[in-house]
């Protein structure tokens, strides 16, 4: 029996970018992307594993070497719309962000549960890790072509920022792919409901 349930959902690929390593957060759009077990290929979040960071600093000393389940950011057209209208602008371009790939189509795509995968017809598999909370490197991009703007960036994406992945499954995406969203098959956990045995 499966572990994972077919949605009824599949997002169209809108928006692919390519953040240079050692370079600014902001990425290249490109119109397909080669994706390794390592990520993409010269991309500043590629490879197996990476240092820790704040976002685990409960778990390990700043700069342990973790698995890399942060490969790819991915967005959804839908939610940068909605991040721009937040913040008063007419359009909110995906490179300021360091996307990955953007979706279009899947609704409240922030919050589908981690370890959910998005699989292109060819196979190519993105296992999601977990939303991805808004810091305020963006903001630092936007505010380099918006001035006034930048600084409203981190309250406006909160719960709209999308996800981070990893590649499951190698193969080339690129523009016009559609992705179909796998959930994983089991219940909300619900710690509140469970009964203790004797």
């Amino acid at each position: 029996m499966p572990f994972f349930r077919e949605t009824e959902f599949a997002a169209e690929v809108v928006w692919l970018g390519l953040v240079s390593a050692g370079g600014s957060l902001r990425a290249k759009p490109v119109e397909l992307l080669d994706l390794g077990f390592e990520g993409a290929k010269g991309e500043r979040h590629e490879g197996l594993s990476r240092a820790s960071c704040v976002r685990v600093s409960n778990l390990y000393p700043k700069g342990t070497e973790i698995r890399n389940v942060r490969q790819l950011s991915v967005l959804s057209l839908e939610e940068l719309q909605q991040i721009a209208q937040n913040m008063g602008l007419d359009q909110l371009d995906p490179s300021y962000l360091g996307a990955s790939i953007v979706l279009k189509g899947i609704p409240d795509f922030s919050h589908i549960p981690p370890s959910s995968r998005l699989q292109t017809v060819n196979g190519l598999t993105i296992t999601v890790d977990m939303e991805n909370a808004p810091c305020v490197l963006p903001g630092r991009e936007i505010e380099a072509d918006h001035q006034g703007y930048g600084a409203g960036f981190k309250p406006a994406a909160v719960g709209r920022r999308g996800v981070t992945g990893w590649v499951e499954r190698p193969g080339r995406i690129q523009l016009g792919d559609h992705l179909k969203l796998f959930v994983p098959d089991q219940p909300a956990w619900s710690p509140e409901n469970m009964q203790v045995s004797d």
